[in-house]
């Protein structure tokens, strides 16, 4: 794996950078050598947050965690990565290639609190590109960012949809309908 690590707000000390390079170091399990890791450490008022995004043949491995601690945030983020490669591990083999993952056992047991939504401002804005995909592709991709819902272009209808985790279990599927 190569990993670029930058910084926003936070110079990026040796001793950061050792330890994310030792602790995604047990994923080189999981990734071909040539797998470019994204990390990016910020520190926004005393929050310390680190974003993983692993690119994968047009799947995006995305996790992200914030603490007080940028080394307890740095677990965390882990951790998450860990929970939606074993969660999606025979998928992932399958888009990638076969026998994408070495090993079946965890690197990380604890269990991490789910993120919860602070207020309705609007702080991001992305710009992507629709992929043709399946339903069920769209909705691994979700899991896979850690996201509530997903746009994508629908291969069998060729319309644009969006696919979302329901709170009562499950998933929806918006479909447009034009009057």
């Amino acid at each position: 794996m190569r990993i670029i690590i930058s910084g926003k707000n936070i110079p990026i000390t040796d001793a950061l950078r050792a330890m994310v390079a030792k602790k995604l170091g047990k994923f080189d399990r999981y990734f071909d050598e040539d797998t470019e890791v994204r990390v990016v450490m910020s520190v926004e008022k005393n929050r310390h947050i680190v974003e993983v995004t692993i690119p994968l043949n047009g799947t995006i491995l995305r996790a992200e965690d914030y603490s007080d601690d940028m080394y307890t945030s740095i677990e965390g983020v882990l951790e998450k990565l860990e929970r939606q490669i074993r969660k999606h591990k025979t998928k992932l083999e399958k888009r990638i290639k076969e026998g994408a993952f070495k090993y079946e056992e965890p690197i990380f047991d604890i269990e991490a609190e789910p993120e919860e939504l602070e207020g309705y401002e609007v702080v991001r804005t992305k710009r992507f590109a629709l992929k043709p995909m399946s339903i069920e592709e769209a909705i691994t991709q979700m899991e896979l960012l850690g996201h509530d819902f997903f746009v994508f272009n629908n291969a069998e209808t060729e319309e644009v949809n969006v696919v979302y985790r329901r709170r009562n279990g499950g998933y929806g599927l918006i479909e447009p309908e034009y009057a």
